[in-house]
């Protein structure tokens, strides 16, 4: 791991993940975990806040990233949530099966190496009719954004820490084995089209 890797880069992706737009997405799905809740892509801890503590039994935060993890030591000192965190990847979560009543998933699934394993352990830990909560930005319906999405996906996956700009988001989760209910997308206000379009909404497994 570089330098930039491990200092500038947890600052730019959570200073973009806290943004106003983000903040209102998060607004929209995070209140919606309940029970034993595991969230995939801890990050910075931004969706802390957002969690229905009346609702929330315990959560598992799993995070690999150390820079993200020192960035979430304010958050977690203020959340009355009982918080476990989990330094692994998303590809490995260490919960046993059928162990959790909610996953949530926010701006993760843009970046992890090997998405498809990581939803087939998320599949492994929900309780039958357990549902993962999710939203991410992803590929753009219209063609000329999904065009430059395509050129620009290196560089911002360079600058942005693996970051993808044209994963297909739905798809992904089906090809997953996942049934997805309420989905809803828009191009995020305020934010360039190229990394505004956002999915959100809930997955039962099939």
């Amino acid at each position: 791991m570089n330098l930039y890797q491990r200092t500038l880069e947890p600052a730019l992706v959570s200073f973009a993940c806290g943004l106003k737009p983000m903040r209102k997405q998060r607004e929209k799905i995070v209140p919606r975990a309940h029970g034993v809740v595991l969230e995939v892509g801890f990050g910075a801890g931004h969706n802390l806040p957002y969690y229905a503590a009346d609702k929330v039994e315990k959560l598992f935060a799993l995070e690999p990233a150390e820079g993200m993890r020192k960035r979430a030591a304010a958050r977690l000192a203020e959340t009355p949530l009982d918080v476990e965190l989990l330094d692994l990847p998303g590809e490995k979560v260490p919960l046993g099966d059928a162990s959790v009543d909610s996953v949530l998933i926010t701006y993760t699934m843009c970046t992890i190496p090997d998405v498809a394993s990581a939803l087939k352990e998320i599949r492994r830990v929900l309780k039958p009719g357990g549902e993962m909560f999710f939203c991410e930005h992803g590929i753009a319906p219209d063609e000329g954004v999904a065009a430059w999405q395509n050129r620009l996906d290196g560089v911002w996956g360079a600058l942005a820490g693996g970051c993808h700009l044209n994963r297909d988001i739905p798809a992904i989760v089906r090809n997953s084995g996942f049934v997805i209910s309420g989905l809803e997308t828009m191009y995020l206000p305020g934010t360039p089209k190229i990394a505004g379009y956002n999915y959100w909404g809930a997955a039962v497994a099939a």
